[in-house]
């Protein structure tokens, strides 16, 4: 009986240090999760604190008037315009091999700036973007007033752009002449579709035009109550009495900012406000000449980038998330 009860001892206490071996390992495997999780849940901490996402203060779509992105300041909102211009280049390069893209001048090209930034600066294929003006100052292109300078000195100097693929008007004819020039020029590059054709036009659909508009409602030099609002035939025309200095310009008609794929309109500042409110909201039938109320692409799309301050008056009932 002695050795039977022995043994059952020995086996007892073989058994009772296995199971505190086993503890002791599962509470120390226990330990060291414990430990990567606290790591990890400091790690995203840090993260968190550090990060600052991109912030929108609204997006959404109008019924009427296309997509608004409105920004709580400026460098939100050329941030958001640097990115959006950079995919549309993307995809009109992967669908073309070109990207077409018409510009105004103004405080735009500065809000383009990050254009000349990483990681734009190295990834946007510049090689295949052709360059136009939606509107010009019949001047010097050394000239302080020249949108051809302003965006040479503001982006297109800073960036791997193909000298021959910036198409800037004559600057030494008259501006009549200017625009018939420009037409011409803009027709033989439909002709080889590097500006494509709208398909219910002989309008060109360029890939991307980019428009301020002014405390009056004006975008490119399309000014309010100005006979050329009602150019139906010409694709670019001039006028010599601009109500801003200096007199004499060329500019896109229309017909053809209504024919683009994209047509973007960046307006910024508190003075803009209630031109914003009218040329986007439901305002009555003040609204209806206002120029940047009668741009509203056929078949493309249309977005306005605002900063809060221009997007103050807008009526948001009217517009979904």
């Amino acid at each position: 009986m002695c050795n039977g009860n022995r043994g059952e001892d020995l086996a007892f206490e073989r058994f009772s240090l296995l199971f505190i071996y086993k503890r002791d390992r599962i509470s120390s495997v226990s330990l060291s999760i414990f430990i990567r999780l606290l790591l990890c849940l400091c790690f995203v901490t840090i993260i968190g604190c550090t990060w600052k996402p991109r912030r929108m203060a609204h997006s959404g779509v109008h019924k009427d008037r296309g997509e608004l992105r409105i920004h709580e300041n400026l460098d939100e909102l050329g941030t958001d315009l640097a990115e959006y211009i950079a995919e549309l280049s993307e995809a009109s390069v992967k669908e073309r091999g070109v990207f077409a893209i018409a510009i105004s001048g103004g405080s735009l090209i500065g809000l383009m700036g990050k254009l000349c930034e990483a990681p734009y600066n190295k990834t946007v294929d510049w090689a295949k973007w052709y360059i136009f003006w939606a509107d010009e100052r019949v001047v010097a292109k050394t000239h302080a007033d020249s949108n051809y300078k302003l965006a040479k000195d503001g982006l297109l100097s800073k960036v791997p752009v193909v000298p021959s693929h910036v198409n800037s008007i004559n600057d030494s004819v008259s501006a009549e002449e200017a625009a018939d020039d420009y037409e011409f020029h803009v027709r033989q590059l439909v002709k080889t579709r590097t500006i494509n054709v709208s398909d219910i036009s002989d309008c060109p659909k360029f890939d991307l035009i980019l428009l301020g508009m002014g405390s009056d409602g004006h975008v490119a030099s399309l000014f309010p109550n100005h006979p050329v609002l009602d150019e139906k035939d010409e694709w670019v025309t001039f006028i010599t009495d601009s109500p801003k200095s200096p007199p004499e310009r060329i500019t896109f008609t229309l017909p053809v900012i209504n024919s683009a794929s994209n047509v973007v309109v960046v307006v910024t500042g508190e003075s803009k406000a209630e031109a914003v409110h009218l040329a986007i909201d439901d305002a009555g039938a003040d609204c209806l000449s206002l120029p940047a109320r009668l741009v509203q692409p056929t078949k493309g799309k249309l977005a306005w980038f605002l900063d809060k301050l221009a997007a103050s008056k807008l009526d948001g009932s009217q517009f979904s998330e």
